[in-house]
């Protein structure tokens, strides 16, 4: 059986290129990057040439890369830091963020009494700026905004240079997961004046386990993880040489193509829009995600009009794989919070959420699959609804 990927929001398949990037690296650059020796000095060169390279990307300095294993870790360490070293007393949020960040903000409330104020979004997942502007001109304690660039469950897409001049004009911090969007989208830190932002190499074909944070120089901000010089003192650890290699050659791909697999990935989202409502009567769309605008190309969030909590089960059976929400959620009992700041409370009761996530090797047969197997489990489903309903 054929399988077929489409979870691509949770993580992609590694490109054939960085895998043999990453091979080459670990058979002949396997020194120590601190160490002061030619086989130290080779490994840390090719850090150095891949921290200059994130940076030519976002218009920063090398300096304002910070490799760390993850988006999750990057994000801690800015919520964390923020508060233990640069006197953040106020965090502004909304209920959208991921886990790494939405726990990160507890965990501050509750262990360092920071006051936490959320923006609740509309229906469609959008965030009201007029409500943020409101907020920050509120208080006068020290306060980080920390707002995600693209939700990874619904795709839609937030207006973080909007955001950013908010802040700077009333003095508060911004960060903003940007784990969705960084490498599919151009982003020029020299233009959208955020303070902090995350990314996880293994969104865009390269390595899991290997991820950045930008911290830009002003901020002031120190590490939480000490016990060395690594990573200009901000993330101590000896480096991950070939993951960061890889995510290198990740970066450079991706870019090299980003407008052939924007455009690509943008019809083939089309596309299972248009195959989707056909096959499936009282189909929606949650959010954003089936809008061109403001929704990132690479993500669709349907609602299916019936309770099925067994249908990435069988979808997986049928040799195709997507997710009902967040990787970070799977296995949760009851929906996300995402899920319930944009259904119902009568859709979380009655229908089912699916996240279909694209790469630029999904193919329209692969939707076509998708479809006709949706359209199968569709039809079982109401006819032993219908059944259950007439005995």
């Amino acid at each position: 059986m054929d399988k077929i990927y489409l979870d691509n929001a949770a993580t992609t398949p590694i490109s054939e290129e960085v895998i043999d990037a990453m091979v080459a690296t670990m058979k002949m650059n396997f020194g120590n990057p601190s160490s002061t020796h030619s086989f130290g000095q080779e490994a840390k060169i090719l850090i150095e040439n891949v921290r200059r390279q994130v940076a030519d990307y976002l218009h920063v300095s090398p300096a304002e890369i910070i490799f760390t294993s993850c988006g999750t870790e990057s994000n801690n360490m800015i919520i964390k830091s923020s508060v233990e070293h640069l006197g953040v007393e106020r965090i502004i949020s909304s209920p959208l963020e991921h886990k790494c960040v939405s726990e990160s903000i507890l965990d501050m409330k509750s262990r360092k009494g920071v006051e936490v104020s959320y923006i609740r979004p509309n229906e469609k997942g959008d965030i009201d700026l007029d409500t943020l502007e409101t907020l920050l001109k509120a208080s006068d304690k020290k306060t980080l905004v920390s707002l995600m660039h693209a939700n990874n469950e619904i795709g839609n897409i937030t207006d973080i240079k909007k955001i950013s001049a908010l802040c700077k004009a009333n003095n508060a911090l911004f960060h903003s997961d940007t784990v969705q969007t960084m490498v599919h989208m151009n982003l020029d830190f020299s233009d959208i004046l955020v303070d902090f932002a995350s990314c996880s190499g293994h969104k865009f074909h390269g390595p899991k386990g290997v991820g950045f944070a930008f911290i830009r120089k002003s901020s002031g901000l120190k590490g939480i993880i000490t016990g060395g010089p690594q990573e200009r003192s901000l993330r101590a650890g000896t480096e991950n040489v070939a993951g960061i290699v890889g995510l290198g050659k990740a970066l450079e791909i991706s870019l090299k193509n980003m407008e052939a697999y924007t455009n690509h990935m943008q019809a083939i989202k089309e596309y299972a829009i248009e195959q989707l409502s056909a096959s499936i009567p009282g189909i929606k769309f949650n959010g954003r995600s089936a809008e061109k605008e403001n929704s990132l190309y690479t993500v669709l969030s349907a609602l299916l009009p019936y309770k099925n909590p067994l249908i990435g089960l069988q979808l997986d059976m049928k040799g195709i794989a997507i997710s009902q929400g967040s990787a970070c959620s799977s296995g949760a009992s009851k929906p996300s919070m995402v899920m319930m700041m944009v259904l119902s409370e009568d859709e979380m009761d009655e229908c089912t959420p699916l996240r279909i996530s694209f790469s630029h090797m999904t193919t329209k047969a692969d939707i076509d699959a998708l479809a006709s197997a949706l359209k199968e489990i569709s039809s079982d489903f109401t006819i032993e609804k219908t059944n259950v309903e007439h005995r």
